[in-house]
């Protein structure tokens, strides 16, 4: 038996989790698979309810799991809280990621054919766009330990060290790797090496690394450019390794490519998937949107998409995947789209859409 655990956390989060979980159950239930799912509440609806971002007990569920799910986090209700310990201590989704060591993120991001005109990359230059950011989850200055906003002769001062070792950098290129093996065979790698000593470290490992995989093709390239590239020429990327602050940055700006940031899924996997199912944590990437929380229109597809990739990736089940995949895909030829990207349904018209799709 699987066992899920589902957070689903501020704003639209519980919203288009509770969709998700309506695909995952009628997909686990077609498969005949058995699959247990327990629910907590994680950051914002963590803090309001224990004073805590992310509670020992949902820590000690979480490591019980062969997955979890989350529907969003964060909100200008607890962005100003700041807690004794370090950055980990100050989210709920950084608590789980850097205690359960999800290091490996996946971020695809793709156009899809019927919306490539929500696009604001011309079509000709857009085309069939498919990249997939690896983004570092568990180091860098996201969780710098020496960090803070300091008086310093009468002015203010902030400083976040970013640091990583070279057992952090190798696990993840290595992964990244793989991963180009099982795509298109071809890896770039991101930094800004040319002004600051963590990058240069970077650099040097990920070439290193980049010398047992001949059969990839290689290249560094500064993040400024790498972003530059990104949307100038699209069609030529396959994977982009990143570092957790430029994976975050270059992730979203992806998003361009499928029109809306509903429209992109993640995992943060505890080593790379190319050997085997492994622990993940999985959310869309929309964010919370706290605007449009409880309306009924946020866009569940990223959120589908990431139970595809737990079904993949973390359950062993890529034929459950690619069905999934599929059924979305087939509901946006068939006209059916929420108001983010030009449409008219609401979260679970959508999803009604993807399940007939399933059914049939």
């Amino acid at each position: 038996m699987a066992k899920i655990l589902a957070l689903g956390g501020d704003g639209i989060g519980p919203e288009i989790l509770a969709e998700g979980l309506r695909v995952l159950d009628w997909v686990t239930g077609q498969a005949e698979m058995s699959v247990e799912i327990d629910y907590g509440v994680l950051h914002g609806a963590s803090w309001d309810l224990h004073g805590t971002f992310c509670t020992d007990e949902v820590l000690d569920m979480a490591r019980a799991s062969d997955a979890v799910l989350v529907g969003a986090v964060g909100g200008p209700d607890w962005d100003g809280i700041r807690v004794p310990g370090g950055a980990e201590c100050q989210d709920g989704l950084m608590h789980l990621r850097y205690h359960l060591q999800t290091y490996f993120g996946l971020r695809p991001a793709r156009c899809w054919p019927k919306l490539r005109h929500r696009s604001s990359i011309r079509p000709s230059i857009l085309g069939n766009a498919d990249v997939l950011i690896l983004r570092e989850m568990c180091g860098g200055a996201m969780f710098a330990t020496e960090r803070g906003i300091e008086i310093d002769n009468g002015r203010r001062r902030g400083y976040d060290m970013t640091a990583y070792d070279e057992v952090e950098i190798t696990r993840f290129a290595r992964g990244g790797f793989e991963m180009a093996r099982r795509r298109n065979g071809h890896l770039v790698s991101c930094d800004k090496s040319n002004v600051m000593e963590s990058y240069k470290l970077w650099r040097t490992v990920v070439s290193e690394i980049a010398k047992e995989y001949p059969d990839v093709t290689f290249e560094n390239m500064f993040a400024d450019n790498c972003a530059y590239q990104m949307m100038m020429r699209p069609q030529d990327f396959d994977v982009v390794l990143c570092c957790n602050q430029l994976g975050d940055i270059l992730s979203d700006l992806a998003g361009v490519y499928a029109g809306s940031l509903g429209m992109l899924p993640s995992a943060c996997l505890a080593a790379s998937p190319t050997s085997g199912p492994v622990f993940g944590i999985y959310e869309s990437t929309s964010g919370s949107a706290p605007d449009i929380a409880g309306k009924g229109i946020a866009n569940p597809i990223g959120m589908i998409l990431s139970i595809g990739m737990m079904l993949d990736h973390s359950l062993g089940r890529p034929d459950l995947a690619a069905r999934v995949d599929g059924a979305v895909t087939t509901a946006l030829d068939d006209g059916f789209a929420t108001p983010d990207i030009g449409g008219p349904h609401g979260s679970q018209a959508f999803t009604d859409a993807v399940l007939e799709r399933l059914n049939s």
